[in-house]
């Protein structure tokens, strides 16, 4: 691995249309790709253009993936400017994403989180990530 290793973060998907809405006009992030039926799948990859990371979610036809397993499934997104990170909480907020109590009490000192479509959750952090 080397810093220019690319990381897709691939999940399946019942509600396909309702999880594009959450990540695009909650998130903020971009439609990047899509494609329609490959071998009985649909998806989309949704990310920021340039970045080295971006989420893929597919739709088996006939088939539901269910809803996440817990709640303390997360993508968590570092926001250390206070600005950004407030914009990004109202962005949710404005679209009809309302914050979700965290399972873990950690995510609530800094950061607030919402719960997508299939019950998984993002926090978005207002700090910056320290490796």
């Amino acid at each position: 691995m080397t810093p220019r290793t690319a990381l897709r973060v691939a999940r399946p998907t019942g509600r396909l249309a309702d999880l594009v809405r959450f990540y695009t006009e909650g998130l903020g992030l971009t439609r990047l790709d899509a494609f329609s039926d490959h071998d009985g799948f649909d998806g989309v990859m949704l990310g920021t253009p340039g970045s080295l990371y971006h989420l893929e979610f597919t739709h088996q036809r006939g088939h539901d993936a269910g809803r996440a397993p817990t709640q303390d499934h997360l993508l968590v997104f570092y926001l250390p400017d206070a600005a950004e990170w407030q914009s990004a909480v109202n962005r949710m907020v404005s679209a009809g994403y309302p914050p979700v109590d965290p399972i873990n009490p950690y995510w609530a000192h800094d950061g607030v989180t919402f719960e997508d479509p299939d019950g998984y959750r993002v926090v978005l952090q207002h700090d910056a990530w320290r490796a």
